[in-house]
């Protein structure tokens, strides 16, 4: 019976995100609720399952919150805006410095872990110039949504959370297991910048053929008085390296981290009250919500635990595995990470399948941790190419792209390079067989 509810239980929240009828924060924390009812436990032990479940996503829900803010206030100071006119003209008329520069945009921009502010500020600024030199514009989405897919794997990124709150670990944690593969994952998307540059080259790009494209002033502009002088820009980039470095570092809590950047950034670049607060307000409902859809995952994940849904859905699974295959589990839904990341919304897929198949790996004595790493990394390769995903939408509509013709495009890349990340998280003994 328990099996049963919670195969139906997963349907029911995979569709109800799929759909997207429903908040993310109403389905995670409602659908368990009501499938631990019609398992006949009270309302009181439910509400322990919740709370059990919350305690863990707590210190990661902190960490959105002081992140978020920090990267939204960063770009208001202009920082990203000076990097990317400076990189833009330093690629001059060369293609492939062109694709390449368009890559490390995509990488810096994407440090907030946001897809939308990753694709407002990549795409606006290299459009024109592609359109200038005639490069394939599914060139720049496709790059665009690499780099956000490997800078993704960032405690902070969303992805990486998730898994740490199934996983029931610190965010940051888990990341630091991943580095690797992440500087791995980089390099793949320089030389995947060189070869589509090189792809330009050959169809004719470079010519200087191509049109100019008017910037639109009013979508760019920002207030005047949210940007600063050189000086505040120096610090800012200064106070970033050392957050960054702090986290990798790993000597302290990472929303401690965050939270103590923020402050100083808010305090040198704006000191003044009612600015400050303004600041906060602008950028704290982007932070809040996903800051309440972990609490809701971790309600989910609680009432998992507590009624013991996992285990007997792991039973039913096994029953029909073949034994063999068992202990490669977690190398198969790795494979498969990319194609499902493409038909599932992220939600779901950490929150219905993921728990599901490292409970599965269990039982054949896979580590929960190798499970959630497999699927982690080719997941993440899916994130601006799949339909779920409200960003691909922005960034192929700023392009003016057929969502077919961007999928053609850049999924067999993506694929590549998720495979590759895969086989080296094996070669690095990150992922064990």
């Amino acid at each position: 019976m328990a099996a049963v509810i919670g195969f139906l239980m997963i349907i029911a929240i995979v569709v109800l995100l799929l759909k997207g009828k429903m908040s993310p924060i109403v389905v995670l924390a409602v659908v368990p609720a009501i499938a631990a009812l019609i398992l006949r436990f009270s309302p009181v032990e439910i509400m322990g399952f919740i709370a059990d479940g919350i305690k863990t996503t707590t210190s990661n829900g902190i960490l959105f919150i002081f992140s978020v803010i920090y990267f939204g206030v960063l770009a208001d100071t202009g920082l990203f805006d000076v990097i990317v006119g400076w990189l833009v003209k330093k690629a001059g008329n060369n293609v492939i410095a062109v694709t390449v520069v368009t890559a490390v945009i995509a990488t810096i921009a994407h440090l907030d872990g946001t897809t939308a502010v990753t694709v407002l500020i990549t795409i606006p600024s290299m459009y024109p110039v592609y359109k200038k030199m005639k490069i394939d514009p599914r060139i720049l989405l496709c790059l665009t949504g690499a780099c956000m897919g490997v800078m993704n794997l960032l405690p902070w990124g969303g992805p990486t959370a998730r898994a740490a709150t199934v996983l029931e670990m610190d965010a940051t944690e888990l990341w630091h297991m991943l580095i690797p593969l992440q500087v791995v994952g980089l390099v793949m998307n320089i030389a995947l910048a060189v070869v589509l540059g090189m792809v330009a080259i050959k169809h004719g790009a470079g010519l200087g053929k191509g049109e100019e494209v008017a910037a639109d002033e009013k979508e760019k502009k920002e207030e005047a008085s949210l940007r600063k002088s050189n000086a505040f820009l120096i610090f800012n980039f200064l106070l970033t390296a050392g957050v960054i470095a702090l986290l990798s570092t790993g000597i302290g809590k990472s929303y401690v981290i965050f939270m103590l950047g923020l402050c100083i950034l808010l305090a040198v670049n704006y000191p003044d009250q009612k600015l400050q607060d303004k600041l906060i307000k602008k950028h704290a409902p982007a932070a809040l919500i996903i800051s309440a859809t972990l609490f809701a995952a971790g309600a989910m994940v609680g009432v998992f635990d507590g009624t013991g849904m996992l285990e007997a859905m792991a039973s039913a699974i096994m029953a029909i595995i073949p034994a063999a295959l068992g202990k490669y589990i977690h190398i198969i839904f790795g494979i498969l990470a990319l194609p499902l990341g493409l038909c599932v919304g992220t939600d779901a897929y950490f929150y219905g399948i993921m728990p599901l198949v490292m409970q599965v790996g269990e039982t054949y004595g896979v580590a929960s941790l190798n499970t959630a790493l497999t699927m982690l990394i080719g997941k993440n390769l899916a994130l601006m190419v799949s339909p779920l995903v409200p960003a691909t939408y922005l960034a192929i509509g700023l392009t003016g792209t057929e969502l077919k013709d961007h999928m053609k495009f850049s999924i067999p890349p993506y694929y590549l390079v998720s495979l590759l990340m895969l086989a080296f998280g094996v070669l690095l003994g990150i992922v064990t067989i």
